[in-house]
C-alpha cells in the first residue's frame, strides 16, 4: 500500500525541471492524510489495495447516478484518457495534470512567465477547453514534432527545424507587407504597422514572433527604413551587375524639384545584356543644393563611382537640352566630354519636338493666339461647376457625349492634340453654352470667348490643328519609347514633314476623310455648328473697317490659307529639317542599318568619323571588317531583318556575328545604348510626385530613391526574391532568435 509520504515525493518530482518518471499506472489517486475539507479537487480517501483502486477520484461515485446525472461531477474524468487526442501526453498526479511530451522535451522560455502550466507546474483546471489550449500552444506542437521525430530515429534538432521555419517565416512576411505597400506607392511608416495588425486578424500567427518587448516588435521607422534599404539593394544588385558587364552604358539626366522645393537630379541608364537586349532602369535621385552646372557634374561623377559603373564604358549621355545642360562654355555635357572625349551627347528628341510645335506657333501670330484661347476656354469651364452644368445641358440637347474641354499645358508633350481633337467633336455645345452665358448672365469673358471662338478663322484654325497634330503626335510617341535609337528620328522625321507638305500642297482639295475636307460641311449643318451663323461672322474689325459679313466662304478660306495655314506648316516643316538636320556623330551610326549598306558613296567616311570618335575602336580593324560585314547586310543572313533586329544580332556577346566582328560589335552596342532623349526621367519624375506628395513630404535621400526604384524596377510583389532578404536582413545581429541553435542565418 502506498503512503502518503511517496505520493508527496513523487508529486513534488513530476514539478520539477527534468522529465517525468511517472508511468500511467502511477497516476492513480492516493490515501490523503490531510482532513476532508482540506483536500484539493479530485482527490479521495480510499484505503483499497493498490490494484483495487479505480482509474481516478469519480471510481466510488454509482455508475447509475453517474449515468443519470445531468453533469460530470467536477474534477479529473478518466475517460479524457480513452480520448485518442490526449492519451498520447496527458497524466494525472495529485497535484494536476501534466503534459508528458513537454515535459520531455522542454523548450526554453522565450517571453512570458517562467513557470507555465503543463510543463513546470500543474494545471488544477479540469476542463477539456484547458487541454484544448494546451494542444494548440506553440511549444506542445514542438514538442509533438520533436516526439515523432525521435521515433522515427532523428534527432532532436532535426526535430525543431518545423520552428526554424515557422519564425523565418514572420521576418519574410513583414518585407512582403512592406514591399506591397512601397510597391503600390503607399506610405509604409504609418500603414506598416496597421498592415501586420491586419494580417494578425487574418490568421497569420506568426507575426507574433516580432514581438519581443515593447521596445522590440520589428515596427519602429528605424527598422522599417532599413528593411526599405534591403528591398532596394536586392533589386539593384542584379541590375548594377549587368551595367558592368554591359559594351556600353547610356545615361540620361534631367533635374526637377519635388513638394518640398528641394532640388532633385534623376539618372537614367541603358544598358546591354550578354545576348543584345537593350534594358532601361532607373539608377538612382539625387538630391542637389543647387541647379548649378559643377553641381550636377560632381553629383554625377560621384554617383558613377559609388555605383561602381566603369566610366570608360559610357558612352551617351541624353538631356533635355536646357542651358545648363547644353552650354558651350561650361554645361554639364562640356564638362562631362572633357574629361570623357569620346561621349555622345543628345538632345532630347521629344522635348526638341515640342519646342518645334511652339516656335512654330509664335512665329505665326494667329496661331499663337489660337493655342492661348484653347487654355481660356478650359479655364472658363472647370473653374466653375455652374458652367460646367450650362455645357453639358448644351451637349446633352445636341446629343453629343463624351464632353470635356482639356488642357493645353507645356510640361505635358503635344496635350494641344487632344485638347483640339475633343475641342473639334464639342464645339456645337460649347459655343452654345458661351452664347446662353452672355445672353443670360452677361458675362464679359464669355462674351470675349464667343466673340474669338465663332469665327471663320477659328473653326478653320481648329480643322487644320486636328489634321496636323496627329502626325506630329506620333512622332512624339516614337520618341517616347524606351529602346527608342537615332535610327527612328532618321526614318520618322523625313516622313513627318513629308505629310506636312502634301497637306499644304492639297491646297482646295484636301484628301477625303481629313477634318480640312468637311470644313464647309459641317459649318452648313443645321443641327450643328450651321446653327451659329459662324460663315458671316469674320472676326471683329477696328478702326473704323467695315464689315465684311458678305464675304463667300471662299474669300474666308483663301484669305485664311494665305494667311494662316501656309505660313504655320512652313514653319512647321523648316524647325523639323533644322533642330533634326545636325544629329553630328549620330548620322555616322546609319552605315550599320541595311537600306545604308546598299549605297556604299559614304561607307567608309562614316566608318572613320565613328573610330577617330571612339578611341577603343581601332580604324585598321574596322576597315578590315567592313567589306566581310557589308555582305551580310546585302545578301546574307542580315539582308531582310529589321534595323534593332541587325545591331541586336551584332551587339550580342553570345552570337556568331559579335565575336566575328568585334569592332563592328562595340559600335552596334553604342548604337543602342546612345540615348535619343531624356524621357525616362520625365517618367521617373512623375513616379517621384506619386510617391512624395504634400502629406509625405519629410520623404528624402536614399529612402526616397530606395521607393522609386522598388516602384519603378521592382518585379510584381509575388515574384520578389524574398529569401535574399532575409539572408541581408540577418547580417547583422538580431535581437530576434529562431529555436535552431546553429542556424545559418540568424545563429
Amino acid at each position: 500500500m502506498t503512503g502518503a509520504g511517496e505520493t508527496e515525493e513523487r508529486g513534488a518530482d513530476c514539478s520539477g525541471e527534468g522529465g517525468c518518471s511517472v508511468t500511467p499506472s502511477d497516476t492513480g489517486p492516493t490515501t490523503d492524510p490531510r482532513p476532508t475539507g482540506d483536500r484539493g479537487p479530485g482527490l479521495t480517501t480510499d484505503s483499497r489495495p493498490t490494484g483495487d483502486r479505480g482509474p481516478g477520484p469519480t471510481g466510488n461515485v454509482d455508475p447509475a447516478k453517474k449515468n443519470t446525472a445531468k453533469h460530470r461531477t467536477s474534477g479529473w474524468d478518466p475517460e479524457w484518457l480513452n480520448n485518442h487526442n490526449y492519451s498520447p501526453w496527458l497524466y494525472h498526479t495529485p497535484h494536476g495534470m501534466f503534459c508528458r511530451l513537454c515535459r520531455q522535451h522542454k523548450q526554453p522560455v522565450k517571453r512570458g512567465p517562467s513557470q507555465r502550466v503543463f510543463i513546470e507546474i500543474p494545471s488544477a483546471m479540469y476542463r477539456k477547453d484547458a487541454l484544448d489550449a494546451h494542444m494548440g500552444s506553440d511549444h506542445h506542437a514542438a514538442a509533438f514534432q520533436a516526439h515523432a521525430t525521435l521515433i522515427k530515429g532523428h534527432t532532436v534538432t532535426t526535430a525543431f527545424e518545423p520552428v526554424l521555419r515557422v519564425e523565418h517565416e514572420a521576418v519574410v512576411g513583414g518585407f512582403k507587407c512592406l514591399y506591397w505597400l512601397v510597391k503600390h506607392e503607399i506610405a509604409h511608416h504609418t500603414n506598416y504597422p496597421a498592415l501586420l495588425e491586419l494580417a494578425e486578424l487574418l490568421g497569420c500567427d506568426y507575426f507574433a514572433k516580432l514581438k519581443i518587448g515593447k521596445s522590440t516588435n520589428y515596427r519602429s521607422h528605424r527598422m522599417v527604413d532599413e528593411m526599405l534599404e534591403i528591398l532596394a539593394s536586392v533589386i539593384e544588385a542584379p541590375i548594377l551587375e549587368d551595367i558592368r558587364s554591359s559594351q556600353a552604358v547610356g545615361l540620361e539626366i534631367d533635374e526637377s524639384t519635388d513638394v518640398a522645393v528641394i532640388k532633385q537630379l534623376d539618372v537614367h541608364v541603358r544598358y546591354l545584356d550578354k545576348e543584345g537586349a537593350l534594358f532601361s532602369q532607373f539608377l538612382d535621385l539625387v538630391p542637389l543644393p543647387d541647379g548649378k552646372a559643377n553641381t550636377i557634374v560632381t553629383a554625377i561623377r560621384d554617383l558613377i563611382h559609388q555605383k561602381g559603373i566603369p566610366q570608360e564604358k559610357i558612352f551617351g549621355l541624353g538631356t533635355d537640352g536646357a542651358a545648363v545642360m547644353t552650354g558651350s562654355q561650361n554645361g554639364v555635357a562640356k564638362q562631362l566630354c572633357d574629361t570623357m572625349p569620346w561621349l555622345v551627347t543628345v538632345h532630347c528628341a521629344a522635348h526638341r519636338l515640342a519646342l518645334i510645335c511652339k516656335s512654330a506657333s509664335e512665329k505665326t501670330p494667329y496661331m499663337k493666339t489660337f493655342r492661348d484661347h484653347l487654355q481660356q476656354l478650359h479655364l472658363y469651364f472647370s473653374n466653375s461647376a455652374n458652367r460646367t452644368a450650362v455645357l453639358k445641358a448644351a451637349a446633352t440637347t445636341l446629343g453629343i457625349s463624351d464632353l470635356k474641354v482639356k488642357e493645353v499645358k507645356d510640361t505635358r508633350w503635344l496635350s494641344q492634340h487632344q485638347a483640339v481633337a475633343n475641342l473639334r467633336r464639342n464645339l456645337p455645345a460649347v459655343l452654345t453654352a458661351l452664347a446662353e452665358e452672355v445672353e443670360h448672365n452677361k458675362c464679359p469673358v464669355a462674351k470675349g470667348l464667343y466673340s474669338f471662338c465663332a469665327t471663320y478663322r477659328f473653326v478653320s484654325a481648329l480643322y487644320l490643328q486636328a489634321d496636323v497634330l496627329p502626325h506630329l503626335a506620333r512622332l512624339s510617341k516614337v520618341f517616347q519609347r524606351e529602346d527608342v535609337n537615332f535610327l527612328a528620328v532618321k526614318d520618322q522625321v523625313p516622313v513627318t514633314i513629308e505629310t506636312l507638305c502634301k497637306i499644304k500642297q492639297a491646297g482646295d482639295h484636301q484628301p477625303p476623310g481629313s477634318a480640312l475636307s468637311t470644313l464647309h460641311q459641317d459649318l452648313h449643318n443645321p443641327n450643328g455648328l450651321g446653327l451659329l451663323n459662324i460663315q458671316v461672322e469674320e472676326e471683329r474689325w477696328r478702326r473704323g473697317q467695315q464689315s465684311r459679313n458678305h464675304e463667300t466662304l471662299d474669300v474666308l478660306w483663301e484669305r485664311f490659307r494665305s494667311q494662316v495655314m501656309e505660313p504655320y506648316l512652313d514653319h512647321l516643316t523648316t524647325e523639323l529639317n533644322g533642330r533634326f538636320k545636325h544629329l553630328h556623330i549620330l548620322g555616322a551610326f546609319s552605315v550599320l542599318v541595311p537600306q545604308a549598306a546598299k549605297n556604299p558613296d559614304q561607307d567608309v567616311s562614316h566608318l572613320k568619323t565613328l573610330a577617330a570618335k571612339f578611341p577603343l575602336i581601332d580604324e585598321e580593324t574596322l576597315l578590315e571588317e567592313w567589306p566581310s560585314f557589308k555582305e551580310h547586310l546585302v545578301t546574307g543572313v542580315l539582308k531582310d531583318k529589321p534595323q534593332l533586329a541587325v545591331l541586336r544580332e551584332v551587339a550580342s556577346q553570345y552570337g556568331e556575328l559579335g565575336q566575328l566582328y568585334p569592332c563592328l560589335s562595340k559600335l552596334a552596342a553604342i548604337a543602342l545604348t546612345v540615348p535619343v532623349g531624356s524621357v525616362n526621367c520625365e517618367r521617373d519624375f512623375s513616379t517621384m510626385n506619386r510617391v512624395k506628395t504634400d502629406l509625405r513630404n519629410r520623404l528624402q535621400g536614399e529612402h526616397l530613391g530606395a521607393c522609386m526604384r522598388v516602384s519603378i524596377n521592382g518585379p510584381p510583389v509575388a515574384k520578389f526574391p524574398y529569401d535574399k532578404a532575409l539572408v541581408k536582413f540577418f547580417t547583422k545581429p538580431r535581437k530576434i532568435k529562431c529555436s535552431r541553435e546553429r542556424c545559418t542565418l540568424c545563429g
